[in-house]
């Protein structure tokens, strides 16, 4: 059984499911497929999108699965009351579905991290301070979060920029607060590690910044895995020998991306222009 990891959809209903077909043909129809998260939102099709998603995990015995992005969270905090809409969202049609309940009950109990045959994913990146193990740890007191009796508490706390740096004596919801920024929003650092959240239509920091992509920190601990992760539409596709960039800008114009990770094939899809590359890449 070949396994797969496919980049953010991002409401790209009809992408998904050409991409889908061509992992079927390829490798079977027992293929295991991971999304890196952003399942949802800015493109054409959100509910499609997630509809299809839940049905193959539910069907699939968690063969088919995927990570929280921060679309995802997004949709899920609005959906409790705990954010409002912005204008650039795509999410109406998820909102009024008469299945919105058991489709937000679904994307709550989906992990922030997986760990799959020396593999790390995550949505958008992992602190410099975390090893492979902490990662899966701290995800794991997010998810607990999310699936608790408090979860709509959280979700209201859950936004904001500080801290923006990890250290482990952080607890409460500042502790949970860093967690889901690194996992599902990072993308530069200081060198230091701190998290940048200004930039977020670049491949790289400012000139004299001192900004680097969380990745080239040089301290990072979780160089002795292969991160897999997405998120970064400015960075496009990215392969090194311990690093796979999945979100190849799908919505905007790009290609949906799935790479096996057995032994690096890609198998890509071309993708109309559902957004102008003007909007945010969030």
């Amino acid at each position: 059984m070949k396994t797969y990891a496919i980049g953010d959809l991002q409401g790209c209903a009809h992408e998904a499911q050409l991409l889908l077909d061509r992992i079927f043909e390829t490798a079977g129809l027992d293929a295991r497929i991971l999304f890196v998260g952003d399942l949802i939102n800015r493109g054409p099709d959100s509910l499609t999108a997630l509809r299809r998603m839940k049905a193959l995990s539910e069907s699939s015995g968690g063969r088919i699965e995927a990570l929280l992005g921060n679309h995802d969270l997004h949709l899920i905090a609005v959906a409790a009351g705990a954010q409002r809409l912005s204008r650039s969202d795509t999410l109406d049609e998820i909102l009024a579905a008469p299945d919105r309940d058991e489709l937000i009950a679904w994307l709550r109990q989906r992990p922030l991290a997986m760990f799959v045959d020396a593999h790390l994913l995550v949505h958008a990146g992992v602190a410099p301070q975390w090893d492979a193990r902490q990662t899966m740890a701290l995800a794991g007191e997010v998810e607990a979060a999310l699936r608790g009796e408090g979860w709509i508490d959280f979700l209201g706390a859950m936004y904001g920029n500080l801290p923006d740096r990890w250290d482990d004596g952080l607890v409460g919801i500042d502790r949970l607060r860093c967690i889901v920024n690194a996992l599902t929003r990072m993308r530069l650092c200081a060198p230091d590690g701190t998290m940048d959240f200004k930039h977020k239509e670049s491949d790289a920091g400012p000139a004299g910044s001192g900004l680097l992509p969380w990745f080239d920190l040089p301290q990072r601990r979780t160089q002795d895995v292969t991160v897999v992760f997405g998120h970064w539409s400015a960075l496009g596709l990215v392969q090194r020998p311990n690093l796979i960039g999945l979100d190849s800008g799908c919505v905007w114009g790009g290609k949906l991306t799935a790479v096996c990770l057995d032994d690096r094939t890609l198998l890509q899809v071309d993708c109309p222009e559902y957004r102008e590359h003007g909007g945010k890449k969030r």
